[in-house]
Formats: C-alpha cells, sequence, structure tokens
C-alpha cells in the first residue's frame, strides 16, 4: 500500500484506465474478485481480454455467473493463463457446476475472512466495485461486503472500480481512498437477477411454515430460490420479524414496504435489518442507498453462529436440493443464484438453534423432473453432504413438516417418508428397510400412501395455553404410546372397554398410521413442534358395509372439562362429512356421561340404542338436529 496522503489527491493522482491497473498484475499472482451482484463487470471483461499476456494467474472469487468467460479461459488454456477458484459449500451435480468442479473449494462462509485475513491464503491483488467517495472519502463496497471486505484490507494491491449506480449501503462496508492502490472510473449498471418461476409446491411450503414454525417477532435469515421467495409471500399476516440474513432481495423489501419487518423485537441490532450483500432489482439498490434502516457487515460477522444466537427466535431457512432418510442434506446453486453459492447453510443451521425459541428450517419440494424424482432420497451417495445429519432439525415439503432433532435413525426414516411424495414412500419405506433403517417387521400399513390433510391443523388457546390440534403422523406413535399410558385408570376402562396396563405397538400403529379419509386420528399436542406431548386423542375408523365411521376419544385428566373433547369431535365430524362418510357412532357405558353428552353436542338427530351393558350413540349427517 502507498502512504497515506490526502485522500482526494491520491484520488485524483491514481485514476487509471482498466487496462493500465490491470497490467499491474504479475505472473504467478492471486487475484480476488469482488462477490455476487457487487462483481466489478468492466474489470473483469478488461481482465478476460488479457488473458492472452497472463500467466499462471489464480483468480479468487464465490461462485458466479460468469459475466465474463474466466472458466472457458481456464479451460482453453488448461489453467495455464487462469486458474479458478472458488468457494461454495454445495454438492457439484448441476451441469454448469459439475464441468468446473475442480475449482471448488468447500468452507463455510465465516471462515473465508479468516483465510484471507491471516494471509494462509494471501490475496495480492483485489478487484472490488465501490461507490464514489463521500466528503471524508469514505467508499461503500455497497451490495457485496461479504467476503470482499476482508480480500481488501489484505490484499497487497486494491484496483476499486468506481461506479456511481453503486448504492452506498450502511454499516462496516466502507473503504477509505487511502486503503485504495488504483482507482478506475466506470459507471455500469449493477448485477441484477429477475423473479424466480412459480411453484405451487413452494407456496405450500411457505404456508405450512408460516403457520406452524414462525411467531410474531421473529427474526429471520432466508436463502434465494423460488421456495424463500413462497416463504416471504405467506410471512405478508406476520407482525414484527426481523432480518438477520446472507443477503437482502426483492422479497425482504416488500416484507418491510407492508410493515411486517419492523426490526424492534431482534434482541440484538434492534431496529436493523443486517446482511452481508444483496441480490435482486435495481428497486432493491435503490432502497439500500443510505437507509438507516439497513446495514452490510462482512460474512466473518453476518455468518458467525455466535451472533446469530444473539437474537430473539432466529429462524433460519434455507433451500435443499436433497435430503436422505437419515436426514444429510446436499444443496445445489440454483441457475439463477450460481453467483450466491451456498456457503452460510451451517453457519446459520448452528446459530439458529441457540437462539432463544430458535429454529432451523430446511424447505425442499418433494421432487424434481415435473414430479418424476423424489428429492428424499434413501441415502446420499453420490453427491456432496451440505449440512451434516446432526445439524438438521425441521424438515418440510409441500406434504408436511418434520423435526429431526433427537430422533433416533428409525425415527428419522420415518419422519421423511411421511412428508416424501406419497408416490415414492414404497420404495422409499422398502429401502429403509433394506438398509436396516426400519426394523423388518414394521409396517405403514394405508397410511404411506395418505396426504396429510393440513388444513385440518389448527392451534387454539386453551385456558391460556397453546394447543395444537391436527391429524397425526407416524412420527406420533411414541407420543401417543406415552399418553395411553398415562391415562387414569378409569380413563383407561372408557377408552378401551376393560382394564389395560399395556398397549404395544402394534395397537398403537393402528392410531398413528392411518390413511386421513377412511381412519383418522386427531391429536391435541402441547409444547414444541416435534417433542410436544399429546393431551387428547380422537379417531374415526370407517365401517365400510355400513359408510359410518365409529369414534372414540381419550383427554388427558389434567384437559378434562376445558372443551377439548367438543373441539377433537367437532373437528372428527367436518372431516368425515368432507371424506363423504355417512355418518357417525360411538360405542360407550351408559354411566360415562361426559361422553354422552359431547355427542349430543352434535348438530344431528342422535339415536340411542341399549345392549347389555353398552350404549350406542348414532347420528348421520343428512339427518340435522
Amino acid at each position: 500500500m502507498a502512504t497515506t496522503t490526502y485522500w482526494a489527491d491520491k484520488y485524483v493522482e491514481n485514476r487509471r484506465s482498466a487496462r493500465d491497473a490491470l497490467n499491474l498484475i504479475k505472473p504467478g499472482q492471486r487475484v480476488f474478485i469482488g462477490s455476487s451482484c457487487g462483481e466489478p463487470q468492466h474489470l473483469v471483461r478488461e481482465l478476460s481480454e488479457m488473458s492472452n499476456y497472463l500467466k499462471d494467474i489464480e483468480i479468487n472469487r464465490l461462485m458466479t455467473l460468469e459475466t465474463a468467460p474466466l472458466t472457458l479461459i481456464a479451460d482453453k488454456t488448461k489453467d495455464q493463463s487462469l486458474n479458478i477458484r472458488s468457494f461454495y459449500l454445495g454438492s457439484a451435480k448441476s451441469k454448469g457446476i459439475a464441468r468446473n468442479k475442480r475449482f471448488i473449494t468447500p468452507i463455510n462462509m465465516s471462515a473465508i475472512p479468516r483465510l484471507f485475513k491471516s494471509r494462509l491464503l494471501p490475496i495480492h491483488v483485489a478487484l472490488i466495485q465501490v461507490s464514489p467517495p463521500d466528503d471524508f472519502g469514505w467508499m461503500s463496497l455497497g451490495v457485496s461486503v461479504d467476503i470482499t471486505l476482508a480480500a481488501a484490507q489484505s490484499a497487497d494491491l486494491v484496483i476499486a472500480q468506481v461506479n456511481s449506480h453503486m448504492p452506498r449501503v450502511l454499516g462496516r462496508s466502507f473503504i477509505q481512498v487511502n486503503d485504495v492502490d488504483y482507482f478506475v472510473e466506470y459507471d455500469e449498471p449493477i448485477l441484477t437477477i429477475g423473479e424466480n418461476p412459480a411453484m405451487e409446491a413452494a407456496n405450500d411450503i411457505g404456508r405450512l411454515i408460516a403457520r406452524r414454525l414462525i411467531d410474531d417477532g421473529s427474526t429471520i435469515a432466508i436463502g434465494l430460490g423460488t421456495t424463500s421467495e413462497a416463504i416471504m409471500l405467506a410471512l405478508s399476516e406476520k407482525n414484527d420479524l426481523g432480518i438477520h440474513t446472507l443477503y437482502m432481495t426483492d422479497d425482504i423489501l416488500r416484507l418491510f414496504s407492508k410493515g411486517v419487518i419492523t426490526n424492534r423485537k431482534k434482541g440484538f441490532n434492534d431496529g436493523k435489518m443486517v446482511a452481508q450483500a444483496a441480490i435482486g432489482s435495481e428497486d432493491l439498490y435503490e432502497f439500500l442507498n443510505d437507509n438507516p434502516a439497513v446495514e452490510f457487515h462482512p460474512s466473518d460477522y453476518v455468518c458467525d453462529p455466535a451472533i446469530i444466537a444473539r437474537h430473539n427466535k432466529m429462524i433460519a431457512m434455507s433451500v435443499a436440493m436433497a435430503i436422505d432418510l437419515t436426514g444429510q442434506v446436499a444443496a445445489d446453486a440454483m441457475p439463477q443464484t450460481h453467483f450466491s453459492g451456498i456457503t452460510g447453510i451451517s453457519d446459520f443451521m448452528r446459530g439458529a438453534v441457540q437462539s432463544p425459541g430458535g429454529k432451523s428450517i430446511l424447505m425442499l419440494p418433494a421432487t424434481a423432473m415435473q414430479g418424476r424424482k423424489s428429492r428424499i432420497v434413501p441415502m446420499l451417495e453420490d453427491t456432496a453432504v451440505a449440512a451434516p445429519r446432526g445439524d438438521v432439525h425441521h424438515v418440510v415439503t409441500e406434504f408436511g413438516a418434520v423435526n429431526l432433532f433427537g430422533k433416533s435413525l428409525q425415527e428419522r426414516a420415518v419422519a421423511m417418508i411421511s412428508i416424501a411424495h406419497p408416490e415414492f414412500r414404497d420404495e422409499l419405506f422398502y429401502e429403509a428397510q433394506k438398509m436396516g433403517l426400519i426394523s423388518a417387521e414394521r409396517s405403514l400399513k394405508e397410511s404411506i400412501h395418505g396426504v396429510y390433510p393440513i388444513h385440518l391443523e389448527e392451534t387454539l388457546e386453551i385456558k391460556g395455553e397453546q394447543v395444537t390440534v391436527r391429524p397425526a403422523k407416524p412420527v406420533d406413535e411414541r407420543r401417543i404410546q406415552e399418553h395411553f399410558y398415562n391415562l387414569d385408570k378409569d380413563d383407561v376402562t372408557a377408552r378401551f372397554f376393560h382394564e389395560k396396563t399395556s398397549f404395544v405397538k402394534e395397537e398403537v400403529e393402528g392410531v398413528s398410521q392411518i390413511d386421513y379419509v377412511k381412519d383418522l386420528t386427531v391429536v391435541a399436542i402441547v409444547g414444541e413442534f416435534g417433542f410436544g406431548r399429546v393431551v387428547g386423542i380422537g379417531e374415526y375408523l370407517i365401517d365400510p358395509a355400513t359408510n359410518i365411521a365409529e369414534i372414540a376419544f381419550s383427554i388427558s385428566k389434567d384437559y378434562q372439562k376445558k372443551g377439548l373433547g367438543k373441539i377433537l369431535l367437532k373437528k372428527l365430524a367436518a372431516a368425515a362429512r368432507a371424506n363423504d362418510i355417512s355418518g357417525l357412532v360411538a360405542y360407550t357405558s351408559p354411566h360415562n356421561q361426559g361422553m354422552i353428552k359431547l355427542f349430543k353436542q352434535l348438530p344431528y338427530n342422535v339415536n340411542t340404542f341399549f345392549d347389555g351393558d353398552m350404549l350406542t350413540l348414532k347420528c348421520k349427517f343428512n339427518e340435522p338436529e
């Protein structure tokens, strides 16, 4: 670096053309190129045109959309002119990435600045893009702070493209004129990306996550892609959300404009949307310019799990490309967002779950290739694992949500099969048994094809406590078993018509493994998603001969006389009618006044029959009261 002088004099004296500045690059040097949409396009174009004169230059950068064909040049010259080092943690299965996978350096985003600053990977020349200097000689890195600031601070030679289109973004995004060696003034539009194509599965995933997993006042980190856009759409009814994320996007801008994002309850960096970079439209970049509600920081801050964990209800949402039955995750860069990479997924997953009330959520449509291929696979064998199974908690497809945290391999396999596309569940179940993930004697019966009816989910407040009433899932088996074991002796007799002291797995399977049409169990759960306690169960099972469904209930002692039975019955009756069942029937003791009173609350004519010591209650949906 040159010695410090009055910044304005230095700026004037050190202006150069791109060619003159780039001619200072020497053979064998390592050259960093500014990241993502902040790429200094003019400098990169000139560099590619000079490739015939370059020798053994190593280009360092994040994944990129290749505005200039540097990778192609590396191929043509057999890496003699240029060699590429792309920082990227995802798999290299897509054609564009697989073709050049030799250039990939897998690394977490939070670790890259240390790689530069420690000189373990010394940067000789940094090509960056900045806004024009302000009255004090400060220039903003604008839409790309991420690893660019660390590269510029540790490089031997810094060449900056000064572009008046670059927004001046606040935070730790600034570099002083005296810390830059040469200035190339060249105005051009900042890189933008368009809208991703709509995807119905993504909309379903968004609604499911917004309904079940995100509370008002949460702090959001969200990746890039169609699924992420759908999530943002689904969050439009939330309140007081905050942002601490890798990339600012147009979807975040829209939620901020609607007043959904206020950043008031983050618990850390309150009032500020914090990111490391922006990827989006010109409207987004205009919004960022000199906006005091936005701060950009380097990736060793934004992606630091300890920083992430300091936020209230930190929700890290990442888009996965595939996941296996044990929870291993593959993630690919999407065609529209190659230059973003997948390098922050592990940092955010680990940080979010350490946050008070935080969650890590992986999202993926259940199928690829227009439904011909399952994204849930028996085992990831031919692709890179971007997130190990031990870090995976919530997984969501359009067919449901599960929490793998603390679950055994068998529980994980059953959970993942339950949210796979129904057409692939038989195959996944067979493979899981063959791999020893599921015991040989286990069966999922007809439930393996059941499509989870998310519309039956409801979260209620009962006596000041949140209770989720929803259809049972195969993963509820153990909790249902525990519910029966914890029932009072009299309640067990009322439910099963005899004294009972054991509830073996085969019996419980009949309650938890259902097809949601002919056989439906609705559970009431309190507590954290994936770990809640079952406090109530309502079931119906159709008699094909009469098309009448038999119902049964059990309510934990501490939740009796709180209206929970009525809620479960109403849910079962509505579902039975929607599934073209003719009516309901219940068998109970004449002394069970609670069940009798409950059944007679239905808005239908109730017929009562005595058969010895048993009372039969029956109604038909076409016979209103």
